[in-house]
Parts: structure tokens; sequence; C-alpha cells
């Protein structure tokens, strides 16, 4: 019996599948230096055969199985190369993506582990898998998967979200640290390390110092002039009350239009675009955490570090390039 079952949908991105191989074939050759048994695999696809991917690659799969059988595998689905949250509704529409969120409900009804990252979540929840639970998934598309899942608590900021047998991550190459939490979980701390040292992997628990507001908006036009609003007014950002007033609707109408195109509130988007900037000019300049303080409008640097530490888990020195 295998421990994980990769299940790989057309189109998937080249760089998640192969990620999620390659991590499982460094566990499987450190494994017996560490006296620890070797994770087994397979890989399947809803129809086998020759599985196209993004880029011009391509992977052979066994079929999945048409009927739910004994399994104790983990189910691990990288994500479906959509990179439009425009396109996603006619990604689940097709057969093979019907056909593998009725394979993921077959397993999970059975007891088994279903793990997805980044728009592959979104079969987790077409398959029924994510009412009641906690779920991430790219930052990006968060808010589309809330509206879908409504039942379901969509954290954005986490990397990976463990919640039972359900476990979820965030954009494509988050599929690198649910790959490390499913080793750490069933084969235990000292081979999810070992294989994280080997491949030289940094572990990462939030998706927030990766956020770019502007793209919060998934093409939202109000979303994306607020933005522009707020990052034109540093170092004096506006309030929520002088937010609204100037797009000349109420804080309530501001507040509802936010969270319907972000999955946040208008106080969180004038927060990420202040932090954003932040973040820009540590990167890429040689002004003082201070200096870069005053920039975005904060009164001393103690507040930048403490938001950051909370926003991102780093302090702002944590995004210096290199020596200024």
């Amino acid at each position: 019996m295998r421990d994980f079952t990769v299940l790989v949908l057309p189109g998937a991105w080249g760089s998640g599948v192969a990620v999620t191989l390659d991590v499982l074939s460094a566990a499987a050759a450190i494994a017996p230096r560490l006296a620890l048994p070797q994770p087994t695999w397979r890989v399947c696809s809803p129809g086998g055969g020759p599985v196209a991917l993004s880029h011009g690659l391509q992977l052979q799969a066994h079929a999945l199985p048409a009927r739910a059988g004994r399994d104790s595998s983990t189910w691990i689905v990288p994500g479906l190369g959509v990179d439009q949250a425009s396109a996603l509704a006619d990604r689940l529409a097709r057969d093979d993506a019907r056909a593998a969120s009725e394979g993921l409900r077959r397993h999970a009804a059975r007891g088994g582990e279903v793990a997805a990252s980044c728009s592959a979540v979104f079969l987790l929840q077409a398959a029924g898998l994510l009412d009641g639970r906690r779920a991430t998934t790219s930052w990006w598309l968060a808010p589309r998967l809330q509206g879908l899942a409504p039942l379901c608590r969509v954290d954005a900021d986490r990397m990976v979200c463990a919640d039972g047998p359900i476990t979820t991550a965030g954009a494509a190459l988050a599929q690198t640290d649910l790959m490390l939490h499913l080793l750490r979980t069933r084969f235990g701390t000292a081979l999810a390390d070992a294989v994280s040292r080997v491949l030289l992997i940094d572990g990462r628990q939030a998706q927030a110092p990766f956020v770019l507001p502007a793209m919060q908006s998934n093409g939202n036009e109000l979303i994306g002039r607020l933005t522009q609003h707020i990052e034109s007014a540093l170092p004096h950002p506006p309030d929520v009350a002088a937010l609204a007033e100037a797009f000349a609707m109420s804080p309530r109408t501001l507040a509802r239009h936010v969270k319907a195109a972000t999955g946040r509130g208008a106080l969180a988007l004038v927060q990420s675009v202040r932090l954003n900037r932040a973040r820009m000019l540590i990167e890429r300049s040689r002004l003082t955490i201070e200096q870069v303080a005053a920039q975005v409008g904060y009164e001393d640097a103690t507040a930048l570090r403490r938001l950051m530490r909370k926003s991102a888990g780093a302090s702002p020195s944590r995004f210096r390039s290199g020596p200024h």
C-alpha cells in the first residue's frame, strides 16, 4: 500500500508536479540513512496515460480507479495551472476536473486524507470537502474561494492549513511547503528537516510577505483606484472615513465593496498598501528602517516592526536583499 497518491490533471503547473516528485524522491533516498521507512507513491490522473502539463511538459500516469477501494494513501493535488480567477469556472467544469472531484469525495468519504495547493483547492470545494473547515489557497484566489464556500474559513495569510484530514496550501510553489508538511506529519520531523536541508528549502509560514495590493482586486476597477489613491497619499495614508469620502460613498458601502473584492476590510487594504510599500523600500533602497517607517506613515520603526512580524512573520530586516 502506497503512502501518497499524486493526482495530476492536464495543464497542471509543471513546477508544482515536479517539486512534489522531487521532494518524495529525496525523502525516499534520505530515509534509509535515518533508519526510517521510505515513502512510496503513485502518480494518477482521471484518464491515465500521458498527461500534458504546463509549458509543454508531459508525465505518465495511472488511471484513477473507477471505484473507491481500500486506500490509506494521502491524495495530493498540485495546482491546476489556472492563472486567472475568471478561468476557474471553465476549468472546473471540464470532465477531468469533475472526475477528480468525485474521486476526492469518495476517498475522503472512506476516511482518506487529501491535500491540494493553489487552484487545486477548488477541486476540494467542488467535492464538498471544505464546509466547516479552515483552508487556504493562493492569496489572489482567496476571495473567490470564500464566495464559493461560505461555510469554510478561508485564511489567505497561511501558507499551509491542516484541518483534520484536509490539508491546503497557498500559491503554486507553496506545494513545496505542503510536501514538507505532509512528510512531517506522516514520517516525522527528522525526515522532513533532512529533505529541507538537502533541497535548500526554507520553510515559510505565511503568504502575507508576497501579497501585492494591486493584484488583490482581481480586476476590480474600484479596488485598483483605491490602491492607487492610498499609495499616492503616503506618507499620510487616509483613514477609512476619509477614503470613503474621497470616493463619494459611506464607510459601510466602501467596506462592503472592499470585502467583496478582497475578502478583507478597508482598513486591511490600507495597511496592506503601506506594508507593501515598506517592503519595497527595504528591498530596493538604502533607507534605514526608521526612514522607511516615516515614508509609509508610521511614527516610529517599532510600529512597523510589530506590524510586519504580525502580517509577514518576519522582521523588516528580513527583506533586505543585501548590504547597503
